[in-house]
């Protein structure tokens, strides 16, 4: 999935920050960390000039774009075969390549350290499916949002607590957990669930839930289902989408693409070139070997969830 930053890292009841370390997560962010580290040597200077930035054509010269990724499963991370891959890092190579600049390079950090990562010039763009709202808008400017999320939960064959919303949680007193930071832990918090939990990530949940240890685990509907097939067992499911509501109002969160605040012109031209995507189809066609579906596409814009 806000304060300094994270997807995810801390959480708000507004669907704030989420941290999503999924599978993948630090264990690759380990294996890649001397490849950061190097990808960061060269740095682009940026100025608010009020003309819109001139990093787009410093990269036109370099030919090359650093992503700064959170090593999530299935928005940014470093696949078992050592390179980067996820939805996010498949968009940038398709947008970047039309804008001119045809080489991606990988950046791991922390998901919490990433916008602090990208105001201080280590990389040149977020590419980690983060979350739009209003406390990452005064530190970034995002483009429009590549997809939707709701949650889902991991729970035992069968869903023998009959498990579908938060309020079903809190009803049974299921024992419920989800990840350090996620913003599930406002949502469960607002629907009244007493017993929340936290594991490191989805597959620790997923074993949880098999253990018998958790009732339910809980986190984005794509990841879920996506830990789910993975494991490749009989024992647990993924349940269908669950709404997630504040205040008494459904949430949907979104997320897209972050870039350091006097960026506009390399956020403008990169928000024309996602929007042809999305009217071809072609975004879905490319997020969707990542486990994304026609239900995660969106036409929200960054700015309505920028408003407080």
């Amino acid at each position: 999935m806000a304060p300094p930053m994270g997807n995810n890292s801390g959480s708000t009841r507004n669907g704030g920050l989420r941290r999503r370390s999924l599978l993948a997560g630090a264990a690759a962010l380990g294996a890649v960390g001397a490849v950061g580290a190097t990808s960061g040597c060269s740095r682009v200077a940026t100025a608010d000039t009020g003309d819109g930035g001139h990093l787009l054509e410093q990269l036109k010269a370099k030919g090359t774009v650093r992503l700064g990724l959170a090593g999530e499963q299935p928005y940014s991370y470093i696949g078992t075969d050592g390179k980067m891959t996820g939805s996010s890092p498949a968009i940038a190579r398709r947008i970047f390549k039309e804008l001119g600049v045809d080489n991606v390079e990988p950046f791991p950090i922390e998901f919490g350290s990433l916008i602090s990562g990208l105001n201080s010039l280590q990389f040149d763009v977020v590419a980690a499916g983060m979350y739009i709202n209003p406390d990452r808008c005064k530190q970034v400017i995002f483009a429009d949002p590549e997809y939707q999320m709701l949650d889902a939960f991991i729970v035992r064959k069968g869903n023998p607590k009959k498990l579908r919303s938060y309020k079903d949680i809190a009803r049974t007193g299921a024992k419920m957990a989800t990840g350090v930071g996620y913003a599930e832990i406002g949502y469960a918090e607002e629907a009244g669930v007493k017993d929340i939990g936290t594991l490191p990530d989805q597959l620790a949940g997923l074993l949880a839930v098999q253990q018998g240890r958790i009732d339910v685990f809980v986190g984005t509907a794509v990841t879920v289902r996506n830990a789910v097939e993975q494991a490749k067992t009989d024992e647990v499911e993924a349940t269908s989408e669950v709404t997630p509501y504040v205040d008494g109002k459904p949430v949907i969160d979104v997320g897209g693409f972050a870039f350091r605040t006097p960026e506009t012109t390399l956020r403008d031209a990169f928000n024309r070139e996602l929007h042809k995507l999305k009217r071809s189809g072609e975004l879905l066609e490319i997020m969707r070997p990542f486990g994304f579906t026609k239900d995660q596409m969106t036409d929200i814009r960054a700015e309505e969830k920028c408003k407080p």
